[in-house]
């Protein structure tokens, strides 16, 4: 007997979401991660109606890593929803602009060409999601709360630094450091396969060490013959300085470039080495 009563009931319930998390705490810092299936019918609709627009058709809504600092109560949350939302919903951006024609021109076989893919909003779902951040509480010596800048000192000497040419690089070279890896997790938030004429996949890496830590939120968008896109997002974390970096990337080529490029160093397609290389352990420039 099906004990499904309705396609908009929840999967996992509210009360089972705590029991499917998994969480690492180290030095002042709590890292949490949640890996669940592919949300049903009913959540989808809502989730598409709060965002005005169609969702992937792998998304998996109640998917999050997050890390927080326990003292002063500052978070960077992941999560599909916050991404979505990130994602045009005017059209200006779309890719019909400068490759639609590259698109349907490489399409061997088409009877709606260009049409087909023409929608009103990015349907590549590219996303310039940097993680949905909350403020860190400072409470001053009259009593009063009020909430951090993100850039100046907190939580009893914390240090949140976004992107900015004042900001100091992540260290790479410590991160390359063969330290034992404590907490690792990789979490997907959502992927699409565009009309089955590539990918568009968001997902988020983290890997934990004794001293520090890495994040990597990673959009890699490849449509087929024409274009390869990735959005990086990282977040470094020193437990012993309770210092916090986040740092954002934007890359993007044309698909016979990275495909010559990537058979030149690694004798592999760019797809295949993309998903090959992304270890906890390897290429710390990458991660």
């Amino acid at each position: 007997m099906n004990h499904i009563s309705s396609p908009d009931e929840p999967f996992p319930t509210p009360s089972a979401l705590d029991q499917a998390t998994t969480t690492h705490k180290q030095g002042n810092f709590l890292i949490a991660s949640r890996k669940l299936p592919i949300l049903k019918a009913g959540p989808i609709d809502a989730m598409s109606a709060r965002l005005g627009i169609p969702v992937p058709e792998m998304i998996f809504g109640d998917n999050l890593v997050s890390i927080t600092h326990i003292p002063s109560g500052w978070k960077i949350e992941f999560s599909a929803e916050d991404a979505l939302d990130r994602v045009d919903k005017t059209g200006e951006r779309m890719l019909r602009v400068a490759y639609a024609g590259e698109w349907s021109s490489s399409r061997e076989k088409t009877s709606a060409g260009i049409n087909e893919v023409v929608k009103p909003y990015d349907w590549s779902y590219t996303t310039d999601y940097r993680g949905t951040e909350t403020r860190a509480k400072i409470v001053n010596e009259d009593g009063s709360v009020e909430e951090d800048d993100g850039i100046s000192k907190s939580g009893g000497g914390t240090r949140f630094l976004a992107s900015s040419r004042m900001t100091p690089p992540i260290p790479i070279e410590l991160l390359k450091r063969r330290d034992p890896i404590l907490f690792a997790d990789e979490v997907v938030l959502y992927e699409s396969e565009l009309d089955d004429n590539g990918i568009s996949m968001l997902s988020v890496k983290c890997r934990v060490m004794e001293h520090r830590m890495l994040l990597l939120c990673r959009l890699f968008m490849r449509l087929d013959n024409v274009l390869v896109r990735v959005r990086d997002t990282r977040v470094y974390v020193d437990f012993d300085e309770d210092l916090v970096i986040r740092e954002y990337t934007a890359r993007e080529d044309g698909f016979e470039n990275v495909k010559r490029v990537s058979l030149l160093f690694t004798g592999t397609c760019p797809f295949f080495f993309y998903f090959s290389q992304c270890g906890p352990r390897t290429d710390a420039n990458l991660m």
